[in-house]
C-alpha cells in the first residue's frame, strides 16, 4: 500500500527572532509534522539549539514534532528530548555508543524512533536496525547546515531501504532531508521516499502552502 505523504518543514530556514509565527503558520499551510535541526558543534559543525526550543515549541503546535538529533552520543539526552515533547526522535548511529540500546531507550518514552544515513555513510552496515525503528532517514545534504544543494546519490540509499523494508515486510517510513524543492521532489518520491523535509523551499517560498501542497502532490 503506497504511504501517505508527509511534509516536514525544517525551522532551521524559519525566522528565529519570530519563531513562534513560523511555527505556527505551518498549521495554515497545512504542513504535517515540525522538523527540529538540533545541532551539537561536535558532530557537525554548526549549533542550533536544544532541549528548550523544543519545550517552547510544544506548547505552541499540535503538529508532531520531528527531532533530528545532529549529536554526539545521542543516548545521553533521548529521555529529555522525549520529556521535552519530541514525538519522533531520529539520530546517526554513528554517533552512538550503542545504536539498539539508544532505539530502545527513545521508545521506551514512548515515542517513534529512527536513524539518520548521513550522506557520506554507507547505509548498508546499519540496514540490520531498520528491524527496530519507525522512520528511516536519508541525508540528501551533507549534515550541519541548511540551504545546500540535493546530492543526487542519496536516492540509491533510498531505494536500498526501500527494498529492505519491502522485503522484510516492514512498517517503515523513508524520510529524506536536503535540498529539496518541486524541480525535484518527483525523484525522490519515485525512489521511495514518503516523509520529506523541506526548509528553504517552504519558507523562502512567495506562497508556502502551495508549494507544500505541490510536494505533497
Amino acid at each position: 500500500m503506497e504511504k501517505k505523504i508527509l511534509i516536514s518543514p525544517s525551522i532551521l530556514s524559519g525566522d528565529f527572532v519570530n519563531m513562534e509565527k513560523s511555527v505556527r503558520l505551518l498549521s495554515d499551510w497545512n504542513a504535517d509534522l515540525v522538523h527540529c535541526d538540533v545541532m551539537d558543534g561536535v558532530y557537525v559543525p554548526n549549533i542550533t539549539f536544544g532541549m528548550p526550543m523544543i519545550r517552547a515549541i510544544r506548547k505552541i503546535t499540535d503538529l508532531p514534532l520531528d527531532v533530528h538529533l545532529m549529536i554526539t552520543k545521542p543516548e545521553k539526552y533521548v529521555e529529555e528530548f522525549a520529556d521535552a515533547g519530541a514525538d519522533i526522535i531520529t539520530f546517526h548511529p554513528e554517533a552512538s555508543e550503542n545504536a539498539l540500546e539508544t532505539i530502545k531507550l527513545i521508545k521506551s518514552k514512548g515515542k517513534k524512533a529512527g536513524i539518520v544515513i548521513n550522506a557520506k555513510v554507507d547505509i548498508k552496515p546499519y540496514l540490520y536496525l531498520i528491524d527496530y525503528i519507525d522512520m528511516i532517514l536519508i541525508m540528501s545534504v551533507n549534515a550541519g547546515y541548511g540551504g545546500q544543494k540535493f546530492i543526487p546519490e542519496s536516492l540509491e540509499k533510498v531505494k536500498i531501504a526501500k527494498e529492505y523494508i519491502e522485503k522484510n515486510k516492514l512498517n517503515v517510513d523513508i524520510e529524506i532531508d536536503g535540498g529539496i524543492n518541486e524541480d525535484n521532489v518527483s525523484l525522490v518520491k519515485n525512489a521511495g521516499v514518503n516523509v520529506i523535509v523541506a526548509g528553504s523551499a517552504v519558507y523562502k517560498s512567495s506562497d508556502p502552502k502551495k508549494t507544500i501542497e505541490i510536494l505533497k502532490k
